[in-house]
């Protein structure tokens, strides 16, 4: 093997403490001899829990030899909860230990820039290697067997179980709830997410009728952690099946199962933006709502939303770039950031978009306009005029008989309502637990509250709620950053074995913009370079820079005239400081080691 740099890995440290070890703490000292990966996640990030779900293979294989150990790194207030992540860790099924570190102690050690960031140490407790974004389990893997293979040779392999601890079972009918819809027979539909069905509830909200898995049908098997759910003009229901990366239909009167788009694979950069439903992959798949005779789909996997037309059988990108952002204006050019909620009127589509805590709408002319919100890193609880009004990572929206907008504020455990009339942000209720969407019913209206496990039924209240104004940005370490010229490296080494894939042209692609915009003098939009030359303006003094990476590798391997192609990516967005002793170069890895 080659010669690595011999880097100490920093000690795991977190003030919230272990999870899913029985109780026990545990330094890196206690995992000497077994190869550690350090998966720094924070549950609302929709990259990590891709993360979680490539690497599970890789668990399985190498359980004997391989610890994962996810290190909780809150980018809300709410996820610095230690309840929400001990909920998070059931919700998503996380099967190995968890570090619980609120005021990201271990994320700075290891001088950590980007949800989800992936770290190897081998078994005499040096790092190896790092990792940003998705796509990296094949070569994480790759390195997984050269590291047993010299280890076992040297004798400082250590073989044997894990220190996963499995929690005790908890028995409820519903587990981390997504979605709910009224049906026509007056009986709720929800999708129980962590539990991997859809659930039939009696009008009471309490009492099951059926469970649909999803298997024994056409469907294509078990649904995977389901959510968003529409009625469609057939009367059969449209399914956003998360995890499975596919649209499917429920016929609630025969119980059939149908994939209506996806492929079952999930969608990356390069991959078709239109076509045949069944042949085109798609990304986490949020929610559902029929709008202007489709089903609009919030893809909150590549930041888009996307429609499906059953006539034709053919979904195709309706609105959003693939850049995680705000930017309002022509659908075709509009950002977003994890849109989780849809809900439709006449003229409008309200969306959820979490991850800037924000409401928007598309109107009838395709034009995107933001109702809540500013950016990715402001978030808060305050009511007022909706220019200044805050919310914290809202998944759901629910549109109202008047024309206003309730909205599933899911971090703030509230649900509120923006009224486009006044232009005013309100609070209906509080003391609802990380609700995650609502559908009306009558005078009333029926909420998710996903971290209780139930739906929970509320009069619609004439007077609003008063609450405490709060504020936050986004609590991380700003980087010193000299005015004027300012290079930038995002370091990519292919995996052994691997090489650039050029065949069809450039195999990397570089995106820098930065907020507010008048931080750079130069050097933003798109390249195929991953180094650049930018230029801080010296009169801003601090702002973000906004970049996103991705390389695409091969087998290198010429007497494969198909070798397996794998896609690198990851979005960071970093937050700086304008000031004279700042650095002059900003390394960001996508894969491997900065040796500059």
């Amino acid at each position: 093997m080659a010669t690595r740099a011999r880097v100490r890995a920093p000690e795991l440290v977190g003030k919230g403490g272990w999870l899913n070890t029985g109780g026990k703490q545990y330094t890196l000292a206690d995992l000497r001899g077994r190869i550690v990966i350090v998966d720094f996640w924070t549950f609302c990030c929709i990259n990590c829990l891709h993360v979680l779900d490539e690497l599970r293979e890789l668990e399985e294989k190498h359980r004997d030899t391989v610890v994962i150990i996810g290190v909780h790194s809150p980018k809300f207030v709410h996820e610095a909860e230690h309840q929400a992540v001990v909920d998070a860790v059931e919700r998503y099924q996380v099967h190995h230990p968890v570090l619980d570190d609120p005021e990201l102690a271990t994320w700075k050690q290891y001088a950590v820039r980007a949800w989800p960031t992936l770290v190897v140490i081998d078994p005499e407790g040096y790092i190896v290697a790092q990792h940003a974004g998705e796509g990296h389990a094949h070569a994480i893997e790759q390195l997984v067997e050269e590291l047993e293979a010299e280890h076992a040779a040297k004798g400082t392999l250590r073989r044997g179980d894990g220190p996963y601890v499995a929690p005790e079972p908890v028995a409820s009918d519903l587990r981390f709830p997504g979605k709910a819809l009224l049906l026509p027979s007056g009986n709720f539909l929800v999708s129980d997410s962590t539990r991997n069905q859809l659930v039939e509830l009696e009008p009471d909200g309490e009492s099951v009728v059926r469970r649909i898995s999803g298997t024994g049908t056409s469907g294509g098997g078990e649904f995977n952690e389901p959510q968003g759910l529409a009625l469609l003009p057939d009367g059969r229901v449209a399914v956003a099946d998360t995890v499975n990366h596919t649209i499917r239909a429920y016929d609630p009167e025969t119980g059939a199962v149908e994939t209506l788009a996806g492929t079952g694979k999930q969608w990356w950069q390069g991959s078709p933006t239109s076509g045949p439903a069944l042949d085109v992959s798609l990304s986490s798949p949020w929610d559902v709502a029929w709008w202007g005779g489709q089903l609009w789909i919030a893809m909150a996997g590549v930041h888009q939303l996307w429609t499906y037309d059953p006539a034709a059988g053919t979904v195709q990108v309706g609105a959003g770039t693939t850049n995680e952002g705000l930017v309002d204006g022509p659908a075709a050019e509009a950002w977003f950031a994890q849109p989780s909620g849809l809900a439709a009127t006449e003229d409008r589509l309200w969306i959820a978009d979490s991850e800037t805590s924000a409401v928007r709408w598309i109107d009838r002319d395709l034009v995107v306009h933001t109702a809540v919100g500013t950016g990715l890193f402001d978030f808060g609880h305050r009511d007022g005029a909706a220019g200044q009004a805050l919310l914290q990572h809202p998944l759901g929206v629910t549109a109202l008989p008047d024309g206003s907008v309730a909205i599933s504020d899911t971090y703030n455990h509230a649900l509120r309502r923006f009224d486009p009339a006044s232009g005013e942000v309100t609070t209906l209720a509080t003391d609802l637990r990380e609700p995650s969407g609502a559908v009306l019913a009558g005078d009333d209206i029926v909420v998710v509250e996903s971290a209780r496990h139930r739906l929970t039924r509320l009069r619609l209240p004439e007077e609003a709620v008063r609450v405490e104004a709060v504020a936050h940005r986004t609590q991380r370490a700003a980087t010193d950053v000299a005015p004027g010229r300012l290079r930038l490296d995002v370091v990519f080494q292919a995996p052994a074995g691997q090489k650039l894939d050029t065949r069809y042209g450039p195999s990397t692609r570089l995106l820098v913009s930065s907020t507010p915009p008048e931080l750079l003098r130069g050097g933003e939009g798109t390249g195929t370079d991953l180094s650049r030359e930018l230029e801080i303006d010296p009169a801003v003094t601090e702002g973000v820079l906004h970049v996103s990476a991705m390389a695409a590798s091969c087998d290198d391997d010429p007497e494969n005239e198909y070798p397996a192609c794998h896609m690198h990516q990851q979005d960071w967005g970093v937050p700086v400081r304008v000031s004279a002793g700042g650095t002059t170069r900003l390394p960001l890895v996508l894969a491997g080691m900065d040796q500059g």
